[in-house]
């Protein structure tokens, strides 16, 4: 996995704000590169100074093996949840059609930029 492509999916991250999240695989479709294993991969080598938490499996469940510390977390900023947490840190799911981070026009035009920096490093001049 290139620098890129871990920078990109960082500058992402970095955008969304308290209380929202995206699923590994909303990443990478705003990316229109890699899946969902290539933006886990890049968290969970490059993610610690970033909202991690606010990246979540498709389903609504936090990421493997954090579920603990990210709720602390979801609670902290008003995330909204279904269930009841066990003391294993699992057994609850963000409700992720409430909690879903929609890109305002402002971050678009960043996450355009991010598009165009991958698609030069592609050898797609057109950004596209």
């Amino acid at each position: 996995m290139g620098d890129e492509y871990v920078e990109a999916v960082r500058s992402v991250v970095a955008l969304i704000p308290s209380g929202r999240v995206l699923s590994y695989g909303d990443i990478a479709e705003i990316l229109n590169e890699g899946g969902p294993r290539q933006v886990g991969a890049v968290l969970s080598g490059n993610g610690s100074n970033l909202p991690w938490w606010r990246v979540i499996r498709a389903g609504g469940e936090p990421p493997l093996g954090h579920g603990g510390r990210a709720l602390a977390e979801y609670r902290a900023e008003g995330t909204p949840l279904t269930g009841e947490p066990d003391d294993d840190g699992g057994g609850y799911r963000v409700r992720i059609g409430a909690a879903r981070w929609f890109p305002s026009e402002q971050d678009w035009n960043v996450i355009e930029g991010v598009r165009a920096r991958l698609a030069r490093r592609n050898g797609n001049v057109g950004g596209t």
